[in-house]
């Protein structure tokens, strides 16, 4: 279980900070650099979408970088959010741990 209750950066404050900024790339211009409607890359800088596998092999191709990182940003988010929301918690606190169970 994370520890950390210090909220890792999310996809949509790396992606305009750390890639759309230094380039000087808008919103469109990278809606179509990735082939995408302008909404799809909207939703992401602002983290009303989550990156999936494709998306984390379109954005991969773009910016030159692996699919692994995208997918690893998401992936922090997610637990963190998992592990910092109550409901959450208790829902992953009623599971019950199985011994031996290979």
């Amino acid at each position: 279980m994370l520890t950390t209750k210090r909220k890792p950066a999310t996809i949509g404050e790396i992606l305009v900070e750390e890639f759309m900024h230094p380039l000087g790339l808008t919103q469109t211009a990278l809606a179509t650099a990735m082939g995408v409607p302008r909404k799809h890359v909207n939703e992401l800088c602002n983290d009303r979408r989550a990156v999936t596998a494709a998306t984390a092999l379109i954005l991969a191709r773009v910016f030159g970088n692996s699919p692994e990182f995208w997918l690893n940003v998401q992936r922090r988010t997610d637990l963190w959010q998992a592990t910092n929301d109550p409901t959450e918690l208790q829902r992953i606190n009623r599971a019950t741990p199985l011994v031996n169970a290979a």
